[in-house]
């Protein structure tokens, strides 16, 4: 199964995350398919971009965003 989630990147305890789509039996920072956006939530306010086309596209492959990654959507206005 396809799934749209988070990969943390960032220094120890300066986490920032990439929201990708990959396999879900992956590693959370493993391989992905494809980069669709960033979550920065150290910013103040916290920094969210997301090419909402992209996921849109994905989504209507199959791919299932995380509840984290969903409630980020929202506060964007992908979903």
């Amino acid at each position: 199964m396809v799934k749209i989630r988070l990969k943390r990147m960032g220094a120890h305890k300066r986490p920032c995350y990439r929201i990708v789509v990959a396999d879900s039996r992956c590693a959370r920072d493993g391989r992905f398919i494809e980069e669709i956006g960033f979550f920065d939530p150290i910013a103040d306010p916290e920094e969210i971009r997301i090419d909402g086309d992209r996921a849109k596209e994905w989504m209507s492959k199959g791919a299932q965003p995380t509840e984290r990654v969903r409630s980020l959507m929202k506060k964007t206005g992908v979903i």
